[in-house]
């Protein structure tokens, strides 16, 4: 789709800039968003219309969800599944991934928290960073074995998670449902795919991606390699009783209560030494990290917009935060999301942040390759450490190139592991818990 057939969202004439109808935004903001995705983008998803669970996308929907948040017993609860009552997970994670919530705020927030929950919090925030630094260092390496192999089970069934399994499907329900899974629904389900059934990751991590509103490669991957043992060569058994522990009763709904075909522990898989341990062997390699200082580039002419990317879609984006006055321009990237098929849930998401950040500046969004829609545009954006940013921005006219929010900013130090890249920070004084 070109340019033309865009929508401008924003102040002004609510028909300019754009060729189609669409809803008002003074409408219900979610069924504002379906229907607009729908009638724009419905042909590049893999369902048909839906809506996110209870999960909104948006600045004042992340700060509504980050005000109702207490890390108070986060420690002991984080990883219950039921009743819903008890989870104490923060439900944070799609506005963190998409930048409404930056992992720095995020540290400082929980300041004045109990400190196991404290420490344990920010343990979970230290994860996701390292996730970002191993997919800075790696690129997209990072869907390949890192450090163990295992080839998948010749008889490994087309989908795992089919059948009638209370477990399984309760919380595949939760991700296509809501798009949202406590941690240790993803154990189950990852360990489920791959440790017990010997199936493909990556064709689960694919799974989850689709559906996940917090859906990002870094994270799912680095999360799916650990679980089905490619990092360390231990991976993670999944049966009866962890759903015992973790959702009491849900057993009791179950057809095969008393004959659970997950009753004992699946066999730990054959994990072999990958051939080319990517981790490692890139340790000489800088890890894309962009700039620690605004970069303006003098040989173009002064931005004329921001372009905004999926990994930062707040107000506290650098490159919005500098440069107040300018619209920002988003690109729903056309060939990227026909390959995707993402579910339609992650498209509302998205409209919503967009949606509602147009209500405080303007805002234009188009569909189709992003570098053919912002050719000729001089550009602010901020750095978005994904495989692609660069790559994109090399083909793009950048002005100005804001810094990324790093909790800690990436180094050449050890990222073979979560344990050893923490311990490199702390030997390097960068870490204060």
């Amino acid at each position: 789709m070109t340019p033309e057939l865009s929508q401008r969202f924003g102040d002004g004439d609510p028909d300019a800039g754009r060729t189609g109808a669409s809803p008002p935004l003074s409408l219900d903001p979610t069924d504002d968003a379906v229907g607009w995705v729908h009638t724009h983008l419905g042909h590049l998803t893999c369902d048909g219309p839906g809506r996110p669970g209870g999960i909104r996308g948006g600045e004042r929907s992340a700060r509504a969800a980050l005000a109702g948040f207490d890390v108070a017993g986060y420690a002991a609860r984080r990883n219950e599944v039921l009743p819903v009552s008890r989870r104490g997970a923060s439900g944070l994670s799609p506005y963190i991934r998409h930048g409404l919530l930056t992992l720095p705020e995020m540290w400082t927030t929980v300041a004045d928290g109990p400190t196991r929950d404290r420490r344990k919090f920010r343990d979970e925030l230290l994860w996701q960073e390292y996730a970002r630094h191993l997919y800075a260092r790696v690129g997209r390496a990072l869907g390949d074995d890192l450090r163990y192999t295992a080839a998948p089970t010749a008889n490994a069934p087309d989908d795992p998670w089919a059948g009638d399994l209370a477990c399984v499907r309760f919380a595949v329900d939760e991700l296509e449902t809501d798009g949202w899974l406590v941690n240790q629904t993803r154990m189950w389900l990852a360990s489920h795919w791959s440790v017990r059934h010997g199936a493909d990751w990556r064709a689960g991590e694919d799974r989850f991606f689709r559906h996940l509103l917090d859906g990002s490669r870094a994270a799912n991957r680095a999360g799916w390699q650990w679980t089905t043992g490619r990092v360390n060569g231990s991976a993670y058994g999944f049966s009866r009783r962890q759903v015992e522990r973790r959702a009491p009763g849900l057993c009791d709904s179950c057809a095969h209560r008393h004959r659970c075909p997950i009753e004992q522990w699946p066999d730990d898989p054959r994990l072999d030494r990958a051939g080319a341990d990517t981790a490692d062997t890139d340790l000489s390699g800088a890890p894309d990290a962009g700039p620690d200082e605004p970069e303006l580039d003098a040989s173009v002419p002064p931005a004329t917009a921001v372009w905004l990317t999926a990994e930062s879609l707040g107000d506290s984006d650098p490159a919005l935060v500098a440069h107040p006055d300018l619209p920002a321009v988003f690109v729903f990237d056309e060939p990227l999301l026909a390959r995707l098929r993402l579910a339609t849930k992650r498209l509302v998401f998205l409209t919503e942040c967009l949606a509602d950040l147009a209500e405080r500046r303007s805002v234009e969004v188009y569909l189709g390759d992003p570098v053919e829609v912002l050719a000729g545009r001089a550009l602010a954006t901020t750095h978005s450490p994904v495989p692609g940013g660069a790559r994109r921005r090399g083909a793009l006219t950048i002005a100005a190139l804001h810094p990324w929010p790093w909790l800690r900013r990436p180094t050449n130090g050890p990222i073979g592991s979560f344990s050893a890249w923490r311990r490199g920070l702390e030997s390097a004084q960068a870490l204060t818990v």
